[in-house]
């Protein structure tokens, strides 16, 4: 028994600890939330970037928005969370006491939420779920989570696209979706619908992906949504409702885009290749995609020289 024990005890005392950075974490953000209220409105999203528990500066931002959009229904949804330490409402959550939805298609990870402390401290629901287009709704309505609510994050690393399309239950004020910048600022596309898509099985270096800011934008505008920014890092686009947009600037997908400086592409072994600029396309430019304003499949390369 000492050995279980002595185990336990250990991942007592490890939680004990990561939930006290987090409170420091916290703690030193507050003068950073007060230099996004207090200062004038932002000439683009990224001047307010900070990072707390996003994986890139989408805390900031995210704080920057609630602010200017108050008041907002106190309700998130996120999915593509992973374990939810990194993730861009686990500080709305902390810091805001927002209640929330989180999904994602690992149990292990779904497990390790719910046995963290920030599952009772705030109304947060984690559940487990492969999402694809035709079931996205039913997950949320069973969740009790349907009509307005204040931010949706959604980052799968595959059919974001598609997944979005279909999804009505909630109508959010401010979205935000991972975009692939390899598809660049001028392509309408998304990967091909397929509801078993893995990032890696799709093509091994590890390119193939979601959607191109320029087709998120136009599914956006058919939703009544105004593409407002990116982050920094190049991979999250944010979105407002057009009833709620204030006075932000609405912006083209040219003037929003950012090009990832990601360097996580991978050969056929799974070994680390470190392709950059224009050899990420080319790694991928001979697969088909979905051309959103054509409405039809396509080979990548070919819509580039079109």
């Amino acid at each position: 028994m000492f050995p279980f024990n002595k185990s336990s005890r250990i991942r007592r005392e490890l939680a004990k600890i990561r939930n006290e950075i987090d409170f420091l974490k916290i703690l030193a953000a507050q003068p950073l939330i007060q230099n996004v209220r207090n200062g004038a409105s932002r000439a683009s999203l990224r001047d307010a970037e900070f990072k707390v528990f996003s994986q890139f500066g989408d805390d900031g931002i995210i704080q920057y928005l609630i602010y200017r959009l108050e008041p907002l229904p106190d309700a998130f949804v996120e999915f593509g969370v992973d374990n939810y330490r990194e993730s861009n409402t686990r500080f709305l959550l902390s810091n805001n006491n927002w209640r929330g939805l989180v999904l994602d298609g690992n149990q292990k990870c779904i497990d390790q939420i719910r046995s963290d402390e920030i599952s009772w401290r705030h109304t947060l629901t984690a559940k487990p779920a492969w999402i694809t287009r035709d079931n996205i709704n039913d997950l949320l309505r069973h969740s009790g989570f349907t009509g307005e609510i204040g931010l949706l994050s959604i980052d799968i690393d595959g059919n974001d696209y598609w997944v979005w399309e279909k999804l009505d239950a909630v109508d959010p004020v401010i979205v935000i979706v991972e975009y692939n910048s390899i598809f660049g600022p001028d392509l309408a596309v998304t990967i091909p619908y397929d509801p078993n898509f893995t990032r890696h099985k799709a093509h091994y270096s590890g390119q193939f992906w979601g959607a191109s800011l320029p087709a998120l934008d136009l599914l956006a505008k058919r939703k009544g949504l105004s593409l407002v920014g990116c982050n920094s890092a190049g991979n999250n686009a944010y979105f407002v409702r057009n009833n709620r947009i204030d006075r932000l600037r609405v912006l083209t997908p040219k003037e929003a885009f950012v090009d990832a400086r990601f360097r996580d592409s991978r050969n056929a072994s799974g070994q680390l290749t470190y392709l950059s600029g224009h050899h990420r396309f080319e790694a991928i430019e001979h697969l088909e995609v979905y051309d959103v304003q054509r409405e039809k499949l396509a080979v990548l390369g070919s819509l580039r020289l079109a």
